[in-house]
């Protein structure tokens, strides 16, 4: 049997973690650097992304971007942030759109995208795997585990 060999039972079982390790990224919300906004709390956060408070600390509205539901990104984003699976989310905004009490964020194709739109329009918000990140483009304001 090839898996009684040593070493090669180690690699299967590393091979089978990795995708579950690569969806245990951090993730980072990333306003645009001329929005004047430093960090931003995880409450804060819900607020733009669920629609309860689209404003910046500042005042200025803020345009949430979200990756494509079901995208490992997506999911974990809002596990972290409020602890909902995707099906949940969509009951949620079901809700909100069919009493005409707000919209979902806009949505993006890739994680390219939301730093394009972040960086194109100082009242975006959006989220990408923290090593996405380009500080010269966007800025960082929180991460998620």
């Amino acid at each position: 049997m090839i898996l009684s060999k040593p070493g090669v039972s180690a690699l299967v079982l590393l091979a089978l973690l990795a995708p579950a390790c690569s969806a245990c990224a951090e993730l980072a919300v990333i306003v645009n650097p001329r929005i004047g906004v430093e960090q931003l709390s995880r409450s804060q956060v819900i607020n733009i992304f669920l629609a309860s408070n689209r404003e910046f600390p500042n005042g200025e509205p803020a345009v949430p971007i979200d990756l494509p539901p079901g995208t490992p990104e997506n999911v974990q984003f809002y596990r972290a942030l409020v602890d909902r699976a995707p099906e949940q989310m969509s009951a949620y905004w079901s809700r909100l759109v069919f009493s005409g009490k707000a919209s979902p964020p806009l949505k993006a194709g890739g994680w390219k995208e939301v730093i394009q739109a972040v960086a194109a329009n100082p009242r975006a918000i959006g989220y990408v795997d923290a090593e996405h990140v380009d500080p010269a483009r966007v800025k960082a304001v929180l991460v998620l585990p």
